[in-house]
């Protein structure tokens, strides 16, 4: 299966499936020297993991991570990274009515067209467990921005309709969505749980904002910075549109309200979203997700089965109400993951002189 590494210097590989014996990732062309430790890798695996209540899934994992490879006495060695979190609490037995069912919102369909073969435990492959590999390599990549002095951050600004208004990052960490606006973030509990009663699902969308951003990072070309991120983004499951700074807004826009003016104190303005000819501008970075509503719900629906019959289902078992919040640290791991690479790439064309973020 081609498709499962990402990343040109600071290249990520993901592997494993969400019920078999253990996912992971290996990460190779990540500096040495870079203090590291699996607690670094822990917190935003824990606020990954399935199990922790309200619009999350009751499977409960404890996703402790270890360190394979690649580091020596608490510092990155140069060498390949390679991490692995073991199952703990897959129930297969859950999936076997649905294995010659396809399943509406899934790739049941699609695997099956293109491989022949398909996983029906969990989803294999295509199952959000898949995110666990990219969150571990995404807390490394972390670790490698942050002594360039940049952050990431992801937050909740829509969840089943009900929008942020405010951008208030102390409101965001006194929530469980990380929501910018406390008044919606309670308005999103109580349409969390009116839909978890109907037995539906949610979608929503997540806004990630990088911070301490140098310039020059992206090339100009095939390889732009914000096409690098869409196409990270993108490549999260749930994840169904993506827009950076002014995005879609952009389009009704007259160029005299888009275009950022320019001051000798720097931008007035960030309709571009930190990023320039497709290379940061030195403004905060800013990317929003839109995240599709879960596909495995309560409800009847209408499918067929692998050799045509018609069929109605109903999903069990245990699943998510919305991607959102799990799916943040995914998002801001995908994020952090190009910022490396692009750090790395930047580097090597500057000769390590200062330029790109040293």
């Amino acid at each position: 299966m081609a498709g499962n590494s990402f990343g040109a210097l600071f290249r990520v590989t993901t592997w494993g499936e969400s019920h078999g014996p253990a996912v992971g990732a290996v990460i190779d062309g990540c500096p040495p020297g870079i203090p590291l430790d699996p607690a670094d890798i822990q917190r935003d695996l824990d606020r990954r993991r399935p199990g922790t209540g309200g619009p999350a899934s009751p499977r409960r994992e404890p996703d402790r991570v270890e360190i394979l490879s690649g580091v020596f006495e608490g510092r990155t060695t140069g060498t390949p990274i390679s991490l692995v979190v073991w199952n703990k609490d897959a129930h297969s037995k859950s999936y076997d009515h649905l294995k010659d069912i396809f399943r509406p919102g899934h790739g049941d369909i699609t695997y099956l067209a293109k491989y022949g073969i398909r996983d029906h435990r969990g989803g294999g492959r295509a199952s959000a467990r898949e995110t666990v590999g990219r969150v571990a390599a995404g807390a490394v990549a972390r670790k490698l921005i942050a002594a360039a002095g940049m952050t990431v951050e992801a937050f909740t600004i829509a969840l089943g309709g009900v929008e942020a208004a405010r951008r208030d990052a102390a409101a965001a960490a006194e929530n469980r969505f990380r929501c910018p606006d406390a008044e919606a973030a309670a308005r999103m509990e109580a349409r969390v749980e009116e839909v978890k009663r109907a037995g539906d699902s949610l979608g929503g969308v997540v806004e990630v904002v990088a911070s301490g951003m140098p310039p020059g990072l992206g090339e100009p070309v095939f390889d732009k910075l914000d096409a690098e991120l869409a196409r990270a983004m993108m490549g999260i499951g749930a994840v169904k549109g993506v827009e950076i700074g002014a995005g879609f807004a952009a389009a009704a826009s007259t160029g005299s309200q888009n275009n950022d003016p320019i001051t000798p104190d720097g931008f007035a303005g960030n309709n571009a979203g930190g990023i320039l000819a497709g290379i940061s501008s030195g403004q905060d970075i800013v990317v929003r997700a839109a995240v599709k509503p879960i596909p495995s719900i309560a409800m009847e629906q209408e499918t067929v089965t692998t050799s045509g019959e018609v069929r109605k289902i109903r999903i069990g078992g245990r699943h998510d109400i919305s991607a959102i919040p799990r799916i943040l640290p995914v998002c801001e791991a995908m994020v952090a993951l190009v910022l490396a690479d692009h750090l790395l790439r930047q580097r090597a064309i500057a000769g390590n002189t200062g330029a790109g973020g040293e």
